[in-house]
């Protein structure tokens, strides 16, 4: 089954129509699981906020992904993909939430984003880091 990660950029990016957008929602489309940090939903739904998007445009994508909330320390992740070099605290959280759903298979698992330093960062780790512009 072909499975991506989705990070709050590349959802965005969805959800407020930008540019690139539509390119993303093809992406999405793509896969037959999608799956996002717990962060994501207070990011984007704080997004909706400052953008004056309605939540209920915003539910129906976040309803479509499987959110992920580790049911134990993920702090072995963390400390794993901060051997990578430095990352703001909630690139940190989805990298290791996706490391935390890839388990023993990371290539298996796709990271979607449209931050370059955080698909380095995805790619170094060993996920199959797609990042789209």
């Amino acid at each position: 089954m072909k499975s991506a990660f989705v990070d709050t950029s590349f959802l965005a990016s969805v959800v407020f129509n930008e540019p690139a957008g539509t390119a993303m929602a093809k992406t999405l489309r793509t896969y037959q699981a999608l799956y996002a940090s717990d962060l994501l939903v207070a990011e984007l739904l704080a997004a909706a906020v400052r953008e004056s998007v309605a939540s209920s445009a915003v539910l129906p994508i976040l309803h479509s992904i499987a959110i992920v909330v580790p049911d134990r320390s993920i702090e072995s992740e963390i400390q794993e993909v901060l051997s990578h070099g430095y990352l703001r605290g909630a690139d940190v959280w989805h990298l290791a939430c996706a490391l935390f759903v890839a388990g023993g298979d990371r290539s298996a698992l796709s990271f979607l984003t449209r931050d370059a330093k955080q698909g380095r960062s995805a790619a170094a780790l060993g996920l199959n880091a797609a990042q789209v512009r």
